[in-house]
Order: C-alpha cells, then sequence, then structure tokens
C-alpha cells in the first residue's frame, strides 16, 4: 500500500494514496468531510476512480488522519495544513501541474490549492460543494465532532482546548466556503465544472455563487440520476480532456 512520509514541525504526516491510469495528473480529493477517504467514492453517484483513470493518472488520497493516513493535531491546523499535504504529494510524484477534482469538503480544498498555486491548477471539478449558509453551521460542528470523537481514544496527547481550536480554524469562519468567499473565487480564471449540491451541507447556493463568480466557469445542475448521470460523466471527461495541456 503506498503511503508518502513528510516531516512537519509538529511532527509526521503519512499519506495513503493510490495512483492509477495514464495521462496528465488528476487529484481525487474524496467527500466524507473530516473523513475524507478514498473509499467514499464508492458511495457516490458516479466514481471518478473508474471513470477518469482510462484517460489521466488518477492520485486519489485519505486526508490526514482519515482512512489510512495519519498525522498530527494541533492547535494551528485548518486547511492551509491540508492544501500543504495534498501539494506535498503532489510534488513527490513529480507532477508539478495536474487536474483537480473533488467532492463536498473537496470543493473547499479545491479553493485553497487555487489560492495558494494557482499556476499548477491546469483546470477544476467541483462536485456539490459545502457552503456556509445562515442554519447549517451547526451541522458542520457537529460532523466535525463526530469524527474527533473516534480519533480521541488514540489521539491522548491533544488537549481539549487544541481541538476547539481546530474546529474553529476549519468551520467558524463567515467566509461562504469557510477558507474563501465569493470575492476571492472571482480571482479564481482557472477553468472550472461545477456539479451542483442540493442539501444541508451542500446548498445549491454554493454551487451557483462560485459558477456564477468565476469567469471560467460552468455550472451543471443535474448529474447524480440516469440519464442525466451519464451525461454529466460525459461532460466532466470532455471537460478534463478539452483542459489538458499539450505536452
Amino acid at each position: 500500500m503506498p503511503s508518502f512520509e513528510r516531516a512537519t514541525e509538529t511532527g509526521i504526516v503519512s499519506l495513503y494514496y493510490e495512483q492509477e491510469g495514464e495521462g496528465f495528473p488528476l487529484l481525487l480529493i474524496a467527500p466524507g468531510g473530516m473523513r475524507s477517504n478514498i473509499g467514499a467514492w464508492l458511495e457516490t453517484p458516479w466514481n471518478p476512480i473508474r471513470e477518469l483513470s482510462q484517460h489521466f493518472t488518477i492520485v486519489a488520497m485519505d486526508q490526514r488522519n482519515a482512512g489510512r493516513s495519519t498525522g498530527p493535531i494541533t492547535a494551528d491546523d485548518g486547511w492551509q495544513t491540508y492544501t500543504n499535504d495534498q501539494l506535498a504529494l503532489m510534488n513527490h510524484l513529480g507532477h508539478k501541474r495536474f487536474h483537480v477534482a473533488g467532492m463536498c469538503i473537496g470543493g473547499t480544498y479545491i479553493g485553497n490549492l487555487i489560492k495558494t498555486e494557482p499556476e499548477r491548477i491546469a483546470s477544476v471539478v467541483v462536485f456539490q460543494t459545502i457552503g456556509l449558509e445562515q442554519d447549517n453551521r451547526d451541522a458542520f460542528y457537529k460532523m466535525f465532532d463526530e469524527w474527533s470523537e473516534t480519533i480521541k481514544p488514540h489521539r491522548p496527547d491533544v488537549k481539549p482546548e487544541a481541538w476547539q481550536q481546530f474546529k474553529a480554524n476549519m468551520y467558524g469562519s463567515d467566509l461562504q466556503y469557510f477558507a474563501f468567499d465569493d470575492e476571492d473565487v472571482a480571482s479564481m480564471s482557472n477553468p472550472t465544472m461545477i456539479l451542483m449540491g442540493d442539501d444541508l451541507y451542500h446548498p445549491a447556493s454554493a454551487s451557483r455563487t462560485w459558477a456564477n463568480s468565476a469567469p471560467n466557469a460552468r455550472l451543471v445542475e443535474s448529474w447524480k440520476q440516469d440519464p442525466a448521470r451519464k451525461v454529466a460523466r460525459g461532460l466532466v471527461t470532455e471537460f478534463l480532456v478539452t483542459n489538458t495541456p499539450r505536452r
């Protein structure tokens, strides 16, 4: 099982990943909130690992402290912590430029990747991004707490106040996507396809705002059920192939 270990100021991070297919690299960021891991793709309307590995080198990963990845937990952790992991993995694999596709929490991870190193991202596919609305912050706090309760028995080194600050760093912001807002999205010129969300964690407003704010974005409203699902699979593949740089 491939894993990549990196030393950080707070300890060793071990990132489990799977690489499949051939061609231009595509980083996949799974749904599942704080439990974002490769296995979550098996529960989604369609599995991009299976669909897209025919065209690209797929890099799928478990985020730190999810699935088979591990790492330190501190009060300073937040969205950038995960972004640094994702970029470090792609550096390790030698992928200087790549597509990125993500679902759920993957939307905010993708936006923060673009904020951090926009020139490395060839194009973006966002499946039902998370987003803050007036009545859903507590749902994100609850999701974090449910994840942390499964970790705490194995991490007696992490103090209660560190857990609380970590949670606030992730979901305490008033920005629409927690790590950035629509004004930031307006500066993201990377070709982007948004597949719309429609529930508490993935409000339609977050998908529509991103699609309307980004200068080079397209919104796909229906994609979860056939026949729209079949059409959407083709649209995503065509979009990524079209935006693959020529070597």
